[in-house]
């Protein structure tokens, strides 16, 4: 199906549809077959981004993500470009728990953990008040295999989770959740939340980080040079208004320290409920199991350019298998 005057949808395996035919993600590769060189071809997508934008925005609010395939995306200057073509406002990573380096220009590395080490699914720092609407995902070098970056609609884990857990679901509506995080003064690459509170505020003063901490709805403690960052009451589930339903908006199992899966375990973090109600096994096993269900997992190829729609998608990361892997994000408000 054409979509523009540039584009073309097209369907890949292990795309799903949610009984309505519209298939998730949204792929779209280019319409036109014409042979150019590389430096042109990419002159014409960024031409293309720039003319379609207000099509491409309201697809992405609809669909949730948009997969581009198949264009010349080789450096990560080519990223940067296309992310400039956007033309969204930068987010930004004031207060995000991953360590992250910037690269170039709007783009940053996307976690420091080690690659064979799974990263739960959340909405992109869905702990703060201040959080990003959408992401850009850039494939630099392709896994060998594994290290794929799942993806999952938030209306449909919602749905699910009310379905099995109505009780559960109705206290997170009322109460919200809070975070807490423990953050020395300096940074540990190997934890998930491994961004020291220095890092996290971009500063060395304290004063500032709490400054800083309190206008995304954070307080700081002191101990020593650890803080104990408290962020809550924060919703878990938000409206989705361009779409006219609730989500599952919240980075509840990343907070979860799961018995079955020991690599995942960082006592530095927690999630709980704002009512100081701990977070059941049974209900976070069930989560963890439907979006493991409902979520697509297309393997990354080289050049893959990936928009999300924070706001609508949660997205993890599977542990790598086959070396190399790069892939770079950018956010936007």
């Amino acid at each position: 199906m054409a979509t523009g005057r540039f584009f073309i949808e097209v369907g890949l395996p292990k795309q799903k549809s949610h009984g309505d035919g519209v298939l998730f993600p949204m792929v779209l590769t280019p319409l036109s077959k014409t042979k150019l060189n590389v430096e042109k071809k990419l002159c014409d997508f960024l031409l293309a981004i720039k003319a379609e934008k207000p099509l491409l925005e309201s697809l992405v609010k609809k669909r949730g993500v948009i997969l581009f395939r198949g264009f010349p995306v080789i450096t990560l200057s080519d990223f940067n470009d296309v992310v400039e073509a956007f033309d969204f406002p930068p987010k930004l990573y004031i207060g995000g728990r991953g360590l992250r380096s910037n690269v170039i220009g709007r783009i940053m590395t996307v976690d420091s953990r080690p690659p064979e080490i799974k990263i739960p699914f959340h909405h992109e720092m869905s702990y703060l008040s201040d959080f990003p609407s959408k992401l850009f995902f850039f494939c630099e070098e392709e896994p060998g295999s594994g290290g794929e970056t799942p993806i999952v609609l938030s209306h449909i884990v919602y749905e699910k989770m009310k379905e099995k857990h109505p009780e559960f679901v109705a206290k997170l509506e009322e109460h919200g959740l809070t975070y807490t995080k423990l953050m020395s003064d300096e940074d540990h690459p190997s934890l998930y939340a491994g961004r020291g509170w220095k890092s996290t505020y971009m500063t060395n003063d304290k004063n500032a980080a709490e400054e800083r901490a309190e206008k995304q709805g954070t307080k700081l403690e002191w101990i020593g040079n650890t803080a104990k960052s408290i962020t809550g009451p924060m919703p878990a589930i938000r409206f989705d208004k361009e779409n006219q339903r609730k989500t599952w908006f919240n980075s509840m199992v990343v907070g979860y320290n799961d018995p079955r899966d020991p690599q995942h375990c960082d006592v530095n973090i927690s999630t709980k409920l704002a009512n100081g109600e701990p977070l059941s096994d049974s209900v976070m096993q069930d989560c963890l199991r439907i979006m493991e269900e409902e979520c697509v997992a297309i393997p990354w190829k080289k050049g893959d350019v990936m928009l999300v729609n924070n706001l609508m998608v949660l997205h993890s990361r599977r542990p790598l298998v086959t070396p190399p892997r790069q892939i770079l994000v950018s956010l936007c408000k």
